[in-house]
């Protein structure tokens, strides 16, 4: 999705826990897009600090934020609602929901200010379905469906749109962190090839297109 930003004509700001692939991903980024500003932040997204952190070097760097893409998030691995440690429950919940909470929380006063901005959360299907043996992290998609809602609500008006996309499986890192059960479970809803090649860019233009950045 940051690739397809800077396609559009955007700057980006990277942001991620893990330092090492933040520092690869920007430097793969800007060898392909040498004329954009692109800067990164190593953010912890459930302390509030560290993303107004981040958000503050996002503005020094690059003067405002007109788009916030939520994408971070985790699975906690796999087991039945009786099964799961309740701090695997809250560290799931506390990334997939309260991280965003937080970033919003900290963008929108400067879109608002701007008069302008564009919120895209990466909710996804399971917060809809509730899939068996990933309660947690169900959960926390279904929060952030309804986090979408009303913050899409309280901004009515004020030229600051916020949507959410419910992608089902998606073959990321993520799957590392899946017991093969379960993303049998997840493939097995889909009735045509979940991978195609152009998978991956595909879903960027629908985010792109959603967000308003479509060129």
């Amino acid at each position: 999705m940051a690739e397809r930003t800077l396609k559009s004509g955007a700057e980006v700001s990277l942001w991620d826990v893990d330092g090492e692939r933040l520092q690869r991903t920007s430097a793969e980024l800007a060898a392909k897009f040498r004329e954009r500003t692109i800067s990164e932040s190593v953010v912890e997204l459930t302390d509030e600090a560290s993303v107004a952190a981040a958000v503050n070097k996002a503005l020094a760097v690059h003067g405002r934020i007109d788009v916030l893409v939520n994408n971070a998030g985790i699975t906690g691995g796999n087991g039945t609602t009786w099964e799961l440690a309740p701090d695997v429950w809250r560290r799931v919940i506390d990334v997939n929901l309260i991280g965003q909470y937080l970033t919003c929380r900290a963008v929108v006063p400067h879109m608002l200010k701007a008069g302008y901005g564009r919120i895209m959360n990466i909710a996804s299907i399971a917060g809809k379905e509730g899939n068996p043996n990933a309660s947690h992290y169900s959960a926390s998609k279904a929060g952030l469906i309804g986090l979408t809602k009303s913050l899409g609500k309280e901004l009515t008006g004020k030229n600051i749109l916020v949507n959410a996309v419910t992608p089902a499986a998606a073959k990321t890192e993520i799957f590392d962190s899946m017991s093969q059960q379960h993303i049998d479970y997840m493939l097995a809803k889909i009735p045509m090839n979940p991978f195609p090649a152009a998978a991956g860019g595909r879903f960027a233009d629908s985010v792109a297109r959603v967000r308003g950045l479509r060129v």
